[in-house]
């Protein structure tokens, strides 16, 4: 994360929610805020003292009191004011300045928070899976909208991002209410049972929209060429730059990186990043992780409630009618009614039988043991432990051997090398693992300026450097081929 110097300074604007006066000043700014959304936005000192005065708590507010705190909404930046001379009949009426005010941007953005966040907890929030299908809609038409008019195609990034922006906030709110300990409370009750089920399914209905759209914006994400997302990017900052603004500095380059990172954000948010998992990923566990968690408090809740119960009269009745049971056979079909089930559930595979008989029934056999593992992705087999075995001895031996190998290897070698030289063109018929050693070495020290390396035992060697006249045919078990007739010299007592 970079710090950037606008993060380290404070800000004044929101002063005024948290002063001595603050009981003065939001209800300015939020009459200030009312009549900018009724597209008035100056107004004088006479008018907010009248409009204040109209609630009984400002009963006692003078006009001096209101003079001092628009005063000081205006030094910490939330009004903007100038001075109104046209009405100044006299010097005297010019020198009282005379002020209209006006709501800043910022002020207008923190009220709009505050507003916010007074109604969070009546507006509340959703899943809405119908955004997750405009998305899919809207990123189909990527290639149509990028040769589009600019206008055209602005409005359609802007829906998109809106769209995306809105699907990720409601998801995360409505996620944070179902973890929060109140909710954690309330699925403990009895009275949570009366609207589990409609819970769940307000919630499978969205994994179903998930798995339906996700799937497809992934593959359509994948299938964009870079230049189109270039040229679209590319377009919408250029509109966004022919917006005119007052008093507004703007960078092509910063808005341009805006737009990047929000294309970046909902790729990212379908598809992923450098292999790991999407986003999109972890609200599909997410949101099956609440399900089974509503499950298992409904479950526990109704295993309290039939706690209490009294299976005494019950336990009886079945002894009873177990006593009257003929033979063990019936006692198993008996059985099989009381504690079976309606649907027996039927498990094919291969079954090894110890008999052939048809007479013999389940009873006469060896159970067969299946062994099942949970369907959830965060399901792992523990670790079987086991304690260390020295193998100190398979490693000497293994060490012992490599040296015999190595030692045999280097004899076969040297026994090609005559007088310290080695010369292609007077090589018998090799095998191919001496060929490939002795290419590795004139490979090595060709690609030296002079043609010096050394071996993997520590020799020094260089290439002949008189020119290489002609070619040599190298006989090897597995073929032929020609090459330059090169001359290997090994540099003894170097």
């Amino acid at each position: 994360m970079k710090i950037h110097e606008k993060m380290k300074k404070p800000i004044l604007e929101a002063k005024y929610l948290n002063v001595e006066n603050t009981d003065r000043y939001r209800p300015i700014i939020r009459l200030f805020y009312l009549k900018y959304e009724k597209l008035k936005y100056w107004m004088y000192q006479e008018e907010v003292f009248e409009e204040l005065k109209e609630d009984p708590y400002f009963a006692e507010y003078t006009m001096e009191q209101c003079q001092q705190d628009l005063a000081a909404l205006a030094a910490w930046g939330d009004l903007s004011t100038i001075q109104d001379a046209r009405k100044a009949a006299t010097i005297e009426e010019f020198k009282n300045k005379k002020f209209r005010y006006q709501l800043t941007e910022t002020a207008v953005e923190i009220e709009r928070m505050v507003i916010r966040i007074e109604n969070l907890f009546i507006e509340g929030s959703s899943l809405e899976p119908t955004l997750l299908e405009r998305l899919r809609i809207n990123m189909g038409k990527i290639k149509e909208m990028s040769l589009k008019e600019d206008e055209r195609l602005y409005g359609w990034w802007n829906d998109l991002n809106n769209d995306f922006i809105r699907l990720n906030q409601n998801y995360q709110d409505y996620m944070r209410e179902l973890n929060s300990v109140k909710a954690e409370e309330m699925m403990k009750t009895k009275e949570f049972l009366v609207f589990k089920d409609r819970l769940i399914e307000y919630l499978r209905s969205f994994v179903k929209s998930l798995q339906a759209n996700v799937a497809v914006i992934e593959q359509q994400i994948r299938g964009i060429e870079p230049e189109v997302v270039k040229n679209v990017l590319q377009k919408v900052t250029v509109y966004e730059l022919s917006i005119p603004r007052i008093d507004v500095e703007v960078d092509e380059q910063m808005i341009y990186d805006k737009m990047k990172g929000r294309w970046e954000s909902i790729s990212e948010w379908f598809s992923g990043r450098a292999g790991m998992e999407s986003e999109a990923g972890k609200v599909f566990d997410t949101t099956n992780e609440i399900i089974r968690k509503i499950t298992r408090y409904a479950t526990r809740i109704s295993e309290m409630s039939n706690q209490g119960s009294n299976r005494r009269e019950e336990y009886k009745k079945l002894a009873q009618m177990f006593g009257k049971c003929k033979d063990i056979n019936e006692a198993h079909r008996l059985s099989a009614v009381v504690f079976g089930i309606e649907k027996p559930l039927h498990i094919k595979g291969e079954l090894r039988r110890e008999t052939d008989s048809i007479n013999s029934g389940v009873y006469d056999e060896n159970p067969h043991v299946v062994t099942i593992s949970p369907r959830v992705r965060t399901y792992k087999e523990k670790a079987k432990r086991s304690s260390i075995i020295d193998r100190s001895r398979e490693k000497e031996e293994t060490r012992l051997a490599m040296i015999r190998k190595l030692s045999e290897e280097r004899e076969l070698l040297g026994s090609y090398i005559r007088d310290g030289r080695l010369e292609f063109a007077e090589l018998p018929v090799i095998e191919p693992h001496v060929r490939d050693m002795f290419l590795l070495w004139l490979s090595k020290a060709l690609e030296r300026k002079n043609h010096r390396a050394k071996t993997e035992d520590g020799r020094i060697y260089h290439i002949e450097k008189d020119e290489v006249k002609g070619y040599c045919t190298l006989e090897c078990t597995d073929g032929t081929f020609q090459m330059p007739a090169y001359t290997i010299v090994f540099e003894e007592g170097e």
